[in-house]
């Protein structure tokens, strides 16, 4: 898969030192506009920027600037997105206007946010008939877990480090509940159950069984 990194995860991934996870689960490319690099991330995430910046010059994070967009025909396109989506979410966060518009332009599969609040774009993907596929990074954690990768112990420990430099103060098990209801027992849309059907065809996966494991190792540890 392929991803377009909102400001936020950017960020909470970084602060963990964790944002190898990225670059593998997400193996065909990692995609940010420019002003994400050149004013959020300056404004918000100067701490993890030079760290950000190496990756960016070893190709990890591909930058999409103005004129690359125009060299790529679709600079046009990814504007008119911007301005609808701008009336969307409103301007108080540009960078999941961006993140979100960037996907959409260049058909990256997925958006990577932390931003959840109801009418933000994760939540907004969920409910839109929309191709790109929002993913948490407790979501990501889950998925990667699932393919058989790392251990219940690992991906809990990535968990943790994560919420904790994130400050987002998530319960683990209330992601895991959250990631059922998307993909299983309430889903907006049916082709988040299809998708992770095949996710787990293609990886082999016993999905419950898996997941029933991962909450026995989330009891265990506050024992």
């Amino acid at each position: 898969m392929r991803a377009s990194l909102d400001t936020n995860v950017i960020i909470h991934f970084y602060k963990a030192g964790r944002q190898q996870i990225l670059f593998d689960f997400f193996e065909e490319g990692l995609f940010i506009y420019e002003q994400i690099r050149n004013v959020e991330l300056e404004n918000h995430g100067k701490g993890i920027l030079d760290v950000v910046d190496k990756d960016i010059k070893l190709g990890r994070i591909e930058i999409y600037s103005d004129d690359k967009l125009r060299d790529l025909g679709v600079y046009r396109i990814f504007y008119n997105i911007v301005n609808d989506n701008k009336m969307l979410y409103g301007t108080g966060d540009l960078g999941e206007v961006y993140a979100i518009s960037l996907a959409q332009t260049l058909g990256c599969y997925s958006l990577v946010t932390d931003d959840i609040k109801q009418g933000g774009p994760y939540m907004s993907l969920l409910q839109f008939d929309d191709d790109i596929m929002p993913f948490t990074f407790a979501d990501v954690l889950i998925l990667r877990y699932l393919s058989g990768e790392v251990t219940a112990e690992q991906t809990i420990e990535d968990f943790d480090d994560i919420d904790s430099c994130s400050e987002m103060n998530w319960s683990f098990e209330s992601q895991i509940k959250k990631f059922i209801r998307r993909f299983w027992t309430d889903p907006y849309r049916k082709e988040d159950n299809v998708w992770i059907k095949k996710y787990a065809d293609e990886n082999s996966i016993r999905i419950k069984t898996k997941l029933a494991e991962l909450s026995s190792a989330i009891k265990r540890e506050k024992q």
